[in-house]
């Protein structure tokens, strides 16, 4: 059980970074709103995160 905690652990801190290397601190944010109204099951709070992770990703194409 502890090694699966670990792996899973390990897996959100390098896409974490990777989001932050790719996206900058605003994509930080974006994923850290998401997460935090997934957790917290907060319907404004998730769309809000995702709404800055998809301007994100969408900005260059705009």
């Amino acid at each position: 059980m502890p090694v699966i905690a670990l792996l899973s652990a390990v897996f959100v801190v390098g896409f974490e970074q990777l989001v932050q290397w790719h996206y900058g601190p605003s994509g930080i944010v974006g994923l850290l709103l998401l997460s935090i109204g997934i957790k917290a099951k907060s319907p404004t709070c998730y769309s809000i995160g995702a709404v800055v992770l998809a301007l994100m990703v969408a900005g260059p194409a705009l």
